[in-house]
């Protein structure tokens, strides 16, 4: 089972979240039509650990940065997302 350690919660089972996109694949108000194009439709996709964004939907509701490997789903870090949710500002 995987383990997602939300930040406000703690350690939770992968089933209380839902998975949302990669973190390379939200794309600035500001961003040029090729550059969104590119960023939501022609993104590399690796092998190795992956930068996704996450809810906690069956919890906190908390919208989270998961460091995920995209073959073994080992998680590794795991932050608020926006990053300036942790501090508040």
């Amino acid at each position: 089972m995987m383990l997602i350690a939300c930040p406000l919660c703690g350690p939770r089972a992968h089933i209380e979240f839902d998975y949302d996109r990669p973190i390379a694949s939200i794309v600035p108000l500001e961003a040029s039509p090729e550059g969104t194009a590119g960023a939501l439709y022609a993104r590399d996709n690796p092998r190795g650990v992956s930068e996704e964004l996450w809810r906690h939907t069956r919890g906190c509701g908390a919208w989270l940065n998961v460091a995920r490997h995209t073959s073994s789903h080992v998680v590794g870090d795991v932050a608020l997302w926006p990053p300036h949710a942790e501090t508040g500002a």
